[in-house]
């Protein structure tokens, strides 16, 4: 029997089709294209669907679907809040899948709640049970294993870490994202490059050959390896930014890996020693000592991967 992983993008989505032992059969990845509201949701659908009977042909029918979306699963009620999807503010997602699977039972998880779980099934964090994915992508999040279970929060928030404030005083820019994510995510690490520019007439460096307004992290990276100044203190301050939150997670958690993946590493999973460096500086000593930083196994699959993982355990789980 199989098991169908869907992973909503901010940009794409990744459709597998999963056996028990996490060997990936067939996949399919479709870009969003600037869809919205329903025009995503039929997307998915139609295309569930098509796996669905796919898998069936093959006398593998389908027995359990998983669904990862970035934002937050409400699954109390079912619905879904994406932010990167205009009309997508309190979606009726399960409903709407299971008018294509029927009775076959459906999980919706959050992409942070996804990326360590399937990081726990397939991927570096393999028998842990207390583990941690710093996801760095246009955003930031953190998906969180305490004692083997997801850490929910009360109304399926947690993990929301862009908005962790690491650096005083407040200031209006960090409203929208948070302090983190404002200056360490993908799309902070551009919006500082673009910001130096600006303000830094004298600037000749790398950067300037990038047409305004379309610089992308892996510009600001390729030009910190050529020895670009400007590059170097961004890169600099988001290793900063990095080391200072792990070591919050360090502290607040203990656990026993802290998983870096997202779009963002990437290139900078070489910069994984300095931001340890940087997290050793502020963590609590004996737990920093005892946790390992590694960046994903999974890289863009860790999503698919553990949406297909949760939507088996749940299903072993009602058995």
């Amino acid at each position: 029997m199989a098991l169908l992983g869907i992973d909503l993008g901010g940009s794409k989505a990744t459709f597998a089709l999963f056996d028990h032992d996490g060997n990936m059969r067939d996949k399919e990845t479709l870009p969003l294209d600037n869809r919205k509201g329903t025009e995503v949701g039929n997307m998915i659908t139609v295309t569930a669907a098509l796996m669905l009977a796919k898998s069936a042909r093959h006398d593998d029918a389908v027995e359990a679907v998983g669904v990862s979306v970035p934002g937050i699963s409400r699954r109390d009620r079912g619905t879904v809040w994406a932010p990167n999807i205009p009309g997508w503010d309190d979606y009726p997602l399960l409903r709407e899948i299971r008018t294509i699977t029927e009775t076959i039972p459906v999980t919706i998880e959050s992409d942070r709640a996804c990326y360590i779980s399937g990081e726990i099934w397939k991927g570096n964090a393999r028998s842990c049970r207390d583990a941690i994915y710093l996801a760095v992508g246009t955003g930031i999040g953190a998906g969180i294993i305490v004692n083997g279970n997801i850490l929910h929060g009360s109304h399926d928030i947690a993990g929301a870490i862009g908005w962790m404030a690491l650096e005083p005083p407040f200031r209006s820019n960090y409203a929208i994202c948070g302090n983190f994510e404002y200056y360490a995510s993908g799309e902070g690490i551009t919006r500082q490059a673009e910001e130096y520019i600006r303000s830094n007439s004298s600037y000749k460096g790398e950067l300037l050959s990038v047409p305004d307004g379309k610089i992308t992290t892996r510009d600001v990276f390729s030009a910190w390896q050529k020895g670009d100044a400007a590059a170097a203190e961004i890169i600099r301050r988001a290793v900063e930014y990095w080391g200072i939150a792990s070591a919050n997670l360090v502290s607040l958690f203990n656990p026993e890996k802290i998983i870096f993946g997202g779009g963002v590493f990437g290139p900078a999973t070489e910069l994984l020693p300095a931001i340890r460096l940087e997290a050793e500086k502020w963590a609590q000593p004996i737990s920093m000592r005892q946790v390992s930083f590694e960046s994903s196994s999974l890289a863009g699959d860790a999503g698919v991967y553990g949406a297909a993982f949760l939507a088996m355990k749940n299903l072993d789980e009602q058995r």
